[in-house]
């Protein structure tokens, strides 16, 4: 059974520069092996047992392609989907991965490329299949907050502060299975050049699509700025993608 995975990658990664002047960020290098970003997350999709690998490329995408070839050394089948004009945003360039014949699964796993986690990919599948959902959305129960709160009295008093406090709040951590026809399905409400998280979603949801979560209460590791980046701890990173 094929199990394909589209990792979002296509991005300019305006928070790394000056860095992503030279390389893309899924690229970056990290931990201290050194290895890039897109490599720790293309081996925990094989580890979770997918078998066909979709990167959903546009800036300095050689670079990337360059590196991981066509998945000979990673034993897995590597496909480039290279966003265009037409076909913009996440939900577009999924789009254009499903009109070119990519997303070849029913559902397909798809993984944001600045996100580690140490989730199985077909566990979350057959999920998707045992839930007869149309899209599953991978939620965590706490959010770790990236600025100071405080507590204020009735006179204006700070009476406490956190630095960057975890706090119950139910977020998306940018994993999720799709039924990828059900891209072209709205099309025609949203274009070709749509998001998912801000416009898909929340569309199949008005229109009674079954959309389910994935309660996570795992670690995990949001790498999509360069102040994220920098505060990484190598022993949580060794936890989140360890399989």
């Amino acid at each position: 059974m094929v199990l394909t995975a589209a990792v979002v990658a296509g991005g300019e990664g305006t928070r790394f520069r000056p860095y992503t002047d030279l390389v893309p960020k899924p690229m970056i290098p990290l931990g201290p092996e050194e290895r890039p970003v897109m490599d720790y997350i293309v081996n925990m999709l094989i580890k979770g047992n997918v078998n066909h690998v979709v990167l959903l490329v546009g800036y300095k995408w050689k670079y990337i392609r360059n590196y991981f070839g066509y998945g000979d050394r990673f034993g897995v089948k590597i496909d480039y989907s290279i966003d265009n004009e037409t076909y913009r945003g996440t939900g577009g360039s999924l789009l254009n991965a499903y009109k070119n014949h990519f997303l070849d699964s029913d559902p397909v796993v798809v993984w944001y490329g600045d996100i580690l986690a140490p989730i199985r990919a077909s566990e979350l599948a057959s999920y998707h299949v045992e839930r007869e959902a149309d899209a599953v959305l991978v939620v965590s129960n706490k959010y770790q907050v990236s600025v100071g709160v405080v507590d204020i009295d009735d006179k204006g008093n700070i009476i406490k502060m956190s630095e960057k406090p975890w706090i119950d709040l139910k977020s998306t951590i940018g994993i999720f299975t799709i039924r990828p026809k059900l891209l072209e399905e709205f099309e025609a409400e949203l274009g070709t050049s749509f998001d998912v998280m801000g416009d898909l979603i929340p569309a199949m949801i008005r229109s009674g699509k079954k959309v389910v979560a994935y309660m996570y209460e795992g670690p995990w590791i949001d790498v999509g700025s360069l102040e994220r980046y920098k505060k990484i701890d190598e022993k949580l990173l060794k936890e989140v993608t360890n399989l």
